[in-house]
């Protein structure tokens, strides 16, 4: 069982080159990264390739917006994004309210 409750918060700033902070507690046993992560309004997680690994990103709260092979997702709590290894991806904020989610990186 993962407690996220029970994992130390980490804030990244600016991370892969988005705005404001993303905070997460992340769960990582070198086979896969297990996190439960927040973006708060105005915040985002830059454009990245998942080069080794694909992700899925599952929305629990909150309005986010993805760009994804070159079109923008809307994204509300209950949606589900996937991105495929080789591709590329960013995650942000788009309501008032922060957008809390859940995501798997599977370490291929």
């Amino acid at each position: 069982m993962i407690k996220f409750e029970n994992i130390a918060e980490s804030k990244i700033e600016n991370f892969n080159g988005g705005d404001g902070v993303f905070r997460a507690h992340i769960f990582n046993d070198q086979k896969n990264k297990i996190l439960k992560g927040r973006l708060d309004k105005g915040c985002s997680i830059g454009l990245h390739c998942h080069e080794t690994s694909s992700e899925i990103i599952y929305i629990l709260e909150g309005d986010g917006e993805v760009l994804y092979d070159g079109a923008t997702e809307r994204l509300i709590a209950g949606d589900c994004h996937y991105c495929e290894k080789g591709k590329e991806h960013s995650l942000k904020c788009a309501g008032e309210e922060p957008l809390i989610f859940f995501a798997v990186v599977p370490q291929q």
